[in-house]
């Protein structure tokens, strides 16, 4: 079943895409009502003194260890995520609020000068007013969470809207900031589809949008969001990410971070690493380590014993839509070497993919969200350089193997935002910058 939005009874529903049973469903929300809310009870909020809205953030993240099974057990029913990985997940909520405290510290300290002719300076920062929040449902706990906190810290009001295909989970977010005794008012939950999203985002209301999504939608919020510079803008978008893997001698444990990157949360990470990278001619070792590993890998329904590497991706219409750009690769001239399949008719389980497009005429600069990797062979390093560099995107690339200079070259040359060498794409610890 999809997650859908049922506009006769003003309903939303998810499901649980392993099983397509119902996770949690309820009514469709409307943003005016909730900016006004937030509206109301934001100066108060804001007058409150730091230490206080830190002493509120520190509860938050109390309840949410105290319910810290329920909630992992409920993100992996809504994702189909496998449960160790759920819980990671809200380890990362709860590590959140330490990592956002010491942010805030080393980022806004009071500044005092005097200035020429006695004159006095003095540099000191406020909050915005009421922040809107759209969050993902690769991470739909996490992500939004991590706008959330630093948003409160800084003295904001924010109104979140959940992913439609992950409502349960933003419901159950926003209840632990309610019982950590954070205002209702000052924390509000919309729940809806797309259109309450672009709804939220035209709010007169609001002081401000942080946004984690598709870079599509990421253009189309840019573009509206240009006409009022008044109101801060923050994106966090996709990429089809570079993985090199250059003269490794240990070319097991390169396989290894080479599935990780592809193929964690069903390649559903905007972090997942895309494109692989590889010296033409010296590659066969590597690639036959990557698919003895893919052949081993365990898929299945998040509570499953053994434990899965890889759930199904979100729902059937991501299956459909990973499954057409695979076939568009394979049309244009990709030589499968692993086939994407659909491994359950009714549910959206895909097996994890690889592809050779080294001979693909205009290869396609989009990211495929799901457990696609495409290997692309290149005669020497400048050019795995600028292969890596032949992307629209730029958030993060990875070396692995090569040699401390090579490394330096990658570094300096590279355009991307997260950059690794001998760690997969998809390793940036939450305290990074």
């Amino acid at each position: 079943m999809h997650k859908q939005v049922e506009d006769s009874r003003r309903t939303l529903v998810s499901a649980d895409p392993a099983t397509g049973e119902i996770v949690w469903s309820g009514e469709v929300g409307h943003a005016a009502a909730e900016v006004a809310a937030a509206r109301e009870a934001w100066p108060a909020w804001a007058a409150h003194s730091v230490a206080y809205r830190i002493e509120a953030l520190r509860r938050f993240a109390n309840v949410v260890r105290k319910k810290e099974a329920k909630f992992a057990e409920l993100i992996s029913r809504e994702t189909g995520k496998p449960l160790w990985e759920a819980r990671t997940e809200v380890g990362a909520v709860v590590n959140k609020v330490e990592i956002s405290i010491e942010a805030y510290a080393e980022r806004t300290p009071q500044r005092k000068f005097e200035g020429a002719l006695g004159s006095k300076i003095a540099v000191r920062h406020k909050p915005h007013g009421v922040l809107a929040v759209l969050g993902p449902y690769n991470f739909p706990a996490h992500l939004p969470n991590g706008h959330i906190v630093p948003a409160l810290i800084a003295g904001n009001a924010v109104v979140f809207k959940p992913s439609e295909k992950t409502p349960a989970t933003g419901e159950f977010l926003i209840r632990c900031f309610h019982e950590a005794k954070i205002p209702e008012g000052v924390v509000r939950l919309l729940i809806g589809g797309p259109e309450e999203g672009k709804a939220l985002a035209a709010e007169p209301g609001i002081d401000g949008l942080l946004f984690t999504g598709s870079a599509r939608a990421g253009q189309s919020l840019h573009k509206q969001f240009a006409e009022t510079p008044h109101k801060i803008l923050a994106l966090e978008l996709g990429g089809n990410n570079p993985l090199v893997v250059w003269q490794s001698k240990h070319i097991e444990a390169a396989a290894m971070m080479v599935v990780q990157s592809a193929y964690l949360t069903a390649g559903q990470r905007c972090t997942a690493a895309r494109r692989l990278i590889v010296e033409d001619g010296k590659e066969a070792e590597l690639v036959r380590a990557i698919t003895m590993l893919i052949d081993r890998m365990i898929i299945g329904q998040p509570f499953a014993k053994p434990e899965p590497f890889m759930g199904p991706v979100i729902d059937l219409a991501a299956a459909d839509h990973v499954h057409a750009q695979w076939r568009n690769l394979v049309a244009n001239g990709g030589k499968p070497i692993r086939d994407l399949e659909r491994l359950a008719n009714d549910r959206p389980f895909l097996s994890p993919a690889l592809i050779d497009v080294t001979e693909m005429n205009d290869r396609p600069d989009e990211e495929i969200f799901g457990p696609v990797l495409q290997i692309i062979r290149v005669s020497d390093f400048d050019e795995a350089i600028a292969e890596a560099n032949n992307t629209r995107f730029g958030l993060a690339a990875s070396l692995i193997g090569g040699t401390p200079e090579m490394f330096d070259k990658f570094w300096a040359s590279v355009r991307a935002g997260v950059i690794n060498r001998n760690k997969p794409t998809n390793g940036a610890p939450s305290n990074w910058p």
